[in-house]
């Protein structure tokens, strides 16, 4: 969980004495990432297409699609381990 926070988070002892609150935290912060991911693919085309050309616009949004998808499975697992550490079953669905 502390590898989708921000480094200095490694310092507070209270994160690693309650995984649960870890687990919280890290669902929030991963949620705002992905908040600023999708305001940013928004806005790209209008924001920077003057200084980098809508080649680089096209670029800069092919990586924001992949960063997405990255943060939406890190997102998903934390959310499952969050629910796992307060007890929740896991049901599979076929």
């Amino acid at each position: 969980m502390l590898d989708h926070c921000p480094p200095d988070y490694r310092l507070y002892p209270a994160w690693r004495r309650h995984p649960v609150a870890l687990a919280w935290f890290t669902v929030r912060h991963l949620d705002a990432q992905l908040d600023a991911m999708r305001s940013a693919y928004r806005e790209v085309r209008v924001e920077l297409v003057d200084d980098i050309g809508p080649e680089g616009v096209a670029q800069v949004l092919s990586d924001l699609e992949c960063e997405g998808v990255r943060l939406l499975s890190a997102r998903r697992a934390a959310g499952l381990l969050l629910d796992a550490l307060r007890g929740l079953e896991f049901v599979p669905r076929l």
